[in-house]
């Protein structure tokens, strides 16, 4: 069997169709099993900030490698101490406790929890179109049915969603028995919509009224992806609790929960055997070192408005709306976007499909010949 009839036959995946094999990336490129180079708009759904087999992170993890590859999180490491060192110098002075975990999933999990023990309350409110991980948990709190429905015997059933933007429809929902809010300031996954700073405003006022922890969920907004290091600094609008995955340790699994320190955790309610492991701790400091070093910030900024300024031109019948905030871009169509992206695919760009909007993500270390190849294919496909 060929490595596809491998995958195929022993794996169970959630998406349908493999349809390259991809062996190898570099920066914002990758190569498939017949040496083929595409540039990059996925980053495996925003992992990829850094780009791909970065050199802070490789060399941090191949040194990690050869001192010690997991301690449990029961003793103290030093590597993990560094980190923690290093990303609490980025966060708001009013966060001052972190909680390691795997995945964007086991982050709102952990979230979830640490709302519930901390107000002594256990219904929360989520948004439409949000999208928080398929684990039991946060799986009550994403919108999408197609995902839920199978689970609803299953699920707590305490979660009430309500109209990205809309505060009168907010304000109808919160409850005595509202523990917390959870809230995308970009919805990525539900096609990349920007959260309004008024509504976030007084979500955040009435939280704090109402002894309310409200949540950001920053797993795929954060760490430069919108021109800032997290997408609330666009706003001056500060969380009890904010999320980050995906991007935060160079393409290997990790999470944070970051916290107010009124938020309580109880150790012996929540736990991870995994949790906060040396070597992925020494490739989040490879991240946030290549971060500052390189200035990623700011040529995230300058390329992002390069993209958007670009992509205005385009003149597609196609083209609905687009809609765009740093490196993270939806193009919404008048129909749906899937067989876009395949020829976009076939054409050395690799995207991601959503429904009707084609979403880019790319490495943020695209620059500007990057995208203008990238214009290129999106005029021969949509124009």
């Amino acid at each position: 069997m060929d490595l596809k009839e491998i995958e195929n036959t022993y794996l169970l995946e959630t998406f349908s169709k493999r349809e390259i094999s991809i062996e190898r990336g570099e920066g914002q490129f990758l190569f498939d099993s017949e040496g083929k180079k595409y540039l990059d708009c996925m980053s495996s759904i925003g992992v990829m900030n850094v780009g791909h087999c970065n050199e802070y992170v490789v060399k941090n993890i191949t040194e990690q490698l050869n001192k010690i590859t997991h301690v449990n999180p029961v003793f103290y490491n030093s590597t993990r101490a560094k980190f923690l060192e290093k990303f609490n110098e980025i966060t708001p002075e009013c966060i001052v406790k972190y909680f390691f975990a795997n995945s964007g999933t086991e982050a709102v999990e952990a979230a979830k929890k640490f709302a519930i023990t901390t107000t002594g309350k256990d219904e929360f409110i989520s948004f439409k179109r949000g999208f928080h991980g398929k684990t039991m948990g946060s799986l009550s709190l994403t919108h999408n049915i197609n995902y839920r429905e199978p689970f609803l015997n299953l699920l707590d059933n305490k979660t009430t969603f309500c109209t990205y933007n809309n505060i009168e429809e907010f304000k109808n929902s919160v409850s005595d028995k509202t523990a917390g809010v959870i809230i995308e300031i970009v919805q990525g996954n539900g096609g990349v919509y920007i959260v309004d700073k008024k509504f976030l405003e007084e979500v955040r006022n009435i939280c704090t009224e109402k002894n309310i922890v409200l949540i950001f969920d920053e797993i795929q907004s954060g760490m430069g992806r919108t021109g800032k290091m997290f997408a609330f600094e666009h706003f001056g609008i500060e969380p009890d609790i904010f999320l980050v995955s995906k991007s935060i340790a160079g393409g290997l699994p990790m999470s944070l929960v970051c916290m107010r320190d009124y938020i309580k955790i109880d150790k012996e309610l929540h736990s991870g055997t995994f949790n906060g492991g040396p070597v992925v701790c020494a490739a989040g400091i490879g991240v946030l070192d290549y971060i500052k070093d390189k200035n990623l910030l700011k040529h995230c900024e300058e390329m992002g408005q390069y993209l958007k300024e670009k992509l205005n031109t385009l003149k597609s019948p196609l083209i609905n709306e687009i809609r765009s905030i740093g490196l993270m871009t939806g193009i919404e169509l008048k129909q749906k976007s899937g067989k876009y992206v395949k020829l976009m695919q076939q054409k050395g760009v690799i995207a991601t499909a959503g429904g009707v909007v084609i979403r880019l993500l790319p490495p943020l270390v695209i620059n500007k010949e990057d995208i203008d190849f990238l214009i290129k294919v999106l005029e021969e496909v949509l124009v």
